[in-house]
């Protein structure tokens, strides 16, 4: 079928650009986040479209006041991608791998939002990801993710907060391929297994510079893909860093970090060590991950939108808030110099891992 996409010069096969292949999971989203260097505002924003669901879905989530206001939307896609308006949220390029705009106007929610993210370095692809459970492709994904600065402003329930680029730092990422999206399968791998998955994701914002970490690790606390890279001096200066390896505390009773560090390495020697101190924790379901009813590529309806609210002190840990983004305080030492930051640290952990004392699917270790 022909689409609006079929008459710009982007395609990858010959086939209609709606054609993506007869893998029901593939998906290709948008994801922002956003903060102040004083922590007391934090938004995020997601878009993605499920081309053989046909299903575009969004959301909208700002937290202030220790609450977190979360927008959700879901509609019929019509086979149209580039149409990237869902509910009351629409997602613009600007300028390709620079500038994008996010609108937000949800009148039921009283939230509306006109935000412009500017990339302070270039976007940066990540590894691939694949993984696997059995013979079954669960994840094969490419990523790229950007540091920015945010400027625009956000109404929240009669509030005007003014965003300012200056002060308001975030990360946006890009990723596309297959990925467990919409029901669950109708029938899983034999024999059946633990799920098991350890995410640590950390992207950092400075004054001059940015750095970029993340780790998956298998059950025993192997890396099975991680990617260290450091931003800064120009807006094309980017180092891949190397041998990464982390250290890492938990609160007692719970898979949530109280504080951790990681290492790498220059290309020429020196360590890089970033150390994390997570201030609160932001619930991805209010996004959609792991949300039982708004969870990613579910069909609800032609069109359909929903707004709730989460107390940040109401930490109930297990899915679907297991899965979180902790805005932190975070430091950088690079041989002798120390510099302060914020940023993100994004925490996953299902399934055992050797090193935290995971040894269930939700167990909590003293």
């Amino acid at each position: 079928m022909l689409t609006k996409g079929d008459d710009y010069p982007i395609h990858q096969l010959p086939l209609p650009v709606s054609e993506v292949g007869s893998e029901r999971n593939f998906y290709d989203r948008y994801f922002f986040n956003g903060y102040n260097k004083e922590g007391d505002v934090f938004f995020a924003a997601a878009l993605c479209v499920y081309p053989n669901l046909n299903i575009m879905d969004g959301s909208f989530v700002v937290v202030r006041n220790n609450m977190q206001h979360n927008c959700r939307y879901s509609r019929v896609m019509g086979l149209e991608r580039l149409d990237t308006r869902v509910g009351a949220l629409e997602i613009e390029v600007l300028e390709p791998l620079k500038r994008l705009k996010v609108e937000v106007s949800d009148k039921e929610a009283n939230i509306s939002a006109k935000l412009t993210f500017e990339g302070r370095f270039e976007a940066v692809e990540e590894p691939k990801m694949i993984l696997s459970n059995g013979p079954r492709l669960v994840m094969d994904s490419t990523r790229l993710t950007q540091q920015g600065s945010w400027s625009g402003y956000i109404n929240l329930l009669d509030e005007e907060i003014k965003i300012d680029s200056k002060n308001f730092y975030g990360t946006r990422d890009r990723s596309w391929g297959i990925r467990p999206v919409g029901a669950p399968d109708s029938q899983p791998t034999i024999p059946l297994e633990i799920p098991q998955f350890y995410w640590l994701w950390c992207p950092a914002n400075f004054d001059s510079f940015s750095t970029h970490m993340f780790f998956v690790d298998d059950d025993k606390g192997k890396l099975l893909t991680g990617h260290s890279v450091k931003q800064g001096e120009d807006y094309s200066a980017t180092s891949l860093l190397e041998n990464l390896k982390k250290n890492v505390h938990y609160v007692s009773n719970t898979r949530r970090v109280s504080k951790a560090e990681f290492f790498s390495d220059t290309p020429e020697g020196k360590e890089i060590k970033v150390s994390i101190e997570p201030q609160y924790n932001v619930f991805m379901c209010g996004l959609g991950y792991m949300h039982p009813e708004w969870g990613h590529g579910h069909f609800k309806g032609e069109e359909a939108s929903s707004y709730d609210t989460y107390k940040l002190e109401e930490d109930l840990h297990d899915p679907p808030f297991l899965h979180i983004q902790a805005f932190c305080n975070i430091s950088c030492d690079t041989g002798g110099s120390q510099f302060s930051g914020v940023g993100v640290l994004e925490q996953l952990f299902l399934g055992p891992h050797e090193p935290s004392g995971f040894k269930d699917l939700l167990d909590r270790p003293q």
